[in-house]
């Protein structure tokens, strides 16, 4: 059965990147609906979630990996309308969310079969395209390669971000002994507290090496989750126990300074960096799976769900990437299509 008997329109709002900078170079355009390949799916995009990849892209930091679309967003949820001949998981009509290179920021996505989700039971559309880019990377680097276990202590750099409130809840989840978090006011406290930190630290107000030893009799914590590098380097290596593992997942205050590397030989520390977007499919997959395994039990249950602040239309690319960029929101800024 063709494309066009789906239902499908030849032309779709997307929103693309006319130059490098702020909120105001992302525009909305008419562009072609793009055809599956053999082993994609076409989704009808009913929400798509804001990523700092996205600020990244936007800024010009950031290209997408070769042969991905260059229109921003890295998840989206929605209704698969067309499937390519060699796709066997998913029908027309199914409801999904998928972790994506590009193309989110549009009315329609293709996505690759091995990167798609059904949608997990009680979550909406709007909390399943936060899900993706967000949980995958937090399994990735806090579970997978930070090797993160119950009883185990944390910081998480940005807990008022979607990846720091995804890893707050993760880790409470799986048995944290301390979960520690910087944020940026009594508000973001408030709510990182109540996602499931023990300790919320202001970083415009504490050292938050001394906050951490002092939360943790002087011992430091096991594991370090990091979006922000800069200065913060040293002083995780600084906060960081014995043993310790910092996984560097951003880079906002960009390259690494005045670095002294003797604490890391001295403490046995391990710095693990890695991005998710370039990754194979078949690498993508096997993380999929594994998620679905050992997180979908809580997300059921109702212990895990992606925090949503705030929502705008597709149009208001603009919006949500200015509130992103403020760095006032607590959770998920997610895009939706009428």
């Amino acid at each position: 059965m063709s494309h066009e008997t789906k239902g499908v329109p030849a032309s779709m709002t997307a929103v693309e990147v006319t130059r490098p900078g702020g909120p105001d170079v992302l525009v909305s355009v008419q562009r072609p609906v793009p055809a599956p390949a053999d082993d994609e799916v076409l989704i009808r995009t009913h929400a798509a979630g804001v990523n700092g990849p996205d600020v990244f892209q936007r800024k010009g930091l950031y290209d997408p990996p070769p042969g991905a679309s260059h229109i921003p967003g890295l998840e989206v949820a929605g209704e698969i309308v067309s499937v390519g001949r060699d796709v066997t998981r998913f029908a027309v009509g199914d409801m999904v969310c998928a972790l994506v290179p590009g193309g989110g920021y549009a009315e329609y996505t293709v996505a690759h079969e091995r990167s798609t989700l059904a949608v997990p039971d009680g979550l909406s559309m709007i909390e399943a395209a936060a899900m993706p880019e967000t949980f995958l990377t937090v399994w990735l680097n806090l579970f997978q390669r930070g090797r993160f276990a119950a009883g185990e202590s944390v910081l998480i750099h940005g807990g008022a971000s979607g990846i720091g409130t995804a890893a707050t809840m993760l880790a409470k989840a799986f048995g944290a002994s301390k979960i520690i978090t910087t944020v940026s006011s009594d508000v973001q406290r408030t709510a990182s507290i109540a996602l499931g930190a023990d300790v919320a630290i202001d970083y415009r107000k504490e050292d938050f090496v001394k906050a951490v030893m002092e939360a943790t009799d002087g011992r430091g914590v096991d594991v370090v989750v990091d979006i922000v590098a800069g200065d913060y380097v040293a002083r995780n290596y600084a906060a960081a126990a014995m043993d310790g593992r910092i996984v560097q997942i951003g880079v906002i205050k960009g390259p690494a300074q005045a670095l002294d590397l003797f604490p890391m030989l001295a403490k046995r520390l391990m710095h693990i960096g890695s991005t998710l977007r370039s990754r194979t499919h078949e690498e993508k997959a096997e993380l999929i799976e594994d998620l679905k395994r050992s997180v979908w039990p809580h997300i059921r249950r109702g212990a895990v769900k992606p925090a949503i602040f705030q929502t705008f239309d597709l149009d208001d690319a603009r919006g949500a990437h200015a509130l992103m960029d403020s760095g006032l929101h607590i959770g998920k800024i997610v895009l939706t299509c009428r």
